[in-house]
């Protein structure tokens, strides 16, 4: 219980901390994405007046009918462009990916790529970066235990026996 919890908290935080960089600028209205296992919504909301301008989902009647499932990657593209379509004939060109509580990833990014194709301007693609720094050669095990390296190996009681008995003949 304690890590469902813990989970939940995270999610909380997450959520409140997308959710007030957002607000911050109340230039554009905002997307708003909401996902279950079976169904996605999007909306846009204007936060100065309170008000949702557009909405859709995969529980529309026009949108049910094109998919076998509303809860996977497929249905997430069509309820994008749904909503682009839909803001671009209420004059709303500019929005803010609201993605509340949700990684950016998955079904999540495919309704917000959707979007953007369909003429909607979120700002930019999110592409994961490439690391500039070169990868350094690790040395193979066999390198690291060859004999020179590290600290001189102390001779065995049996070793050290002859060398004595050698010694003192």
């Amino acid at each position: 219980m304690k890590y469902i919890k813990r989970l939940a908290l995270r999610r909380r935080r997450r959520k409140f901390r997308v959710r007030n960089r957002l607000k911050r600028s109340l230039t554009r209205p905002r997307l708003s994405v909401f996902r279950s296992h079976r169904h996605m919504y999007a909306q846009i909301i204007d936060d100065t007046q309170a008000r949702t301008l557009v909405a859709a989902s995969t529980v529309e009647k026009e949108l049910r009918e094109k998919l076998k499932h509303g809860g996977n990657i497929e249905a997430a593209k069509l309820v994008g462009q749904l909503i682009a379509q839909r803001a671009l004939a209420a004059g709303i060109t500019k929005v803010a990916f609201d993605r509340g509580p949700y990684k950016y990833h998955g079904r999540v990014a495919a309704l917000a790529d959707a979007a953007r194709d369909a003429g909607l301007d979120i700002g930019p693609k999110k592409t994961p970066e490439e690391s500039p720094r070169p990868e350094k050669e690790k040395p193979t095990k066999k390198a690291a235990k060859a004999p020179g390296n590290g600290k001189p190996k102390s001779p065995s009681t049996k070793e050290a026996k002859k060398a004595a008995s050698s010694e003192n003949p």
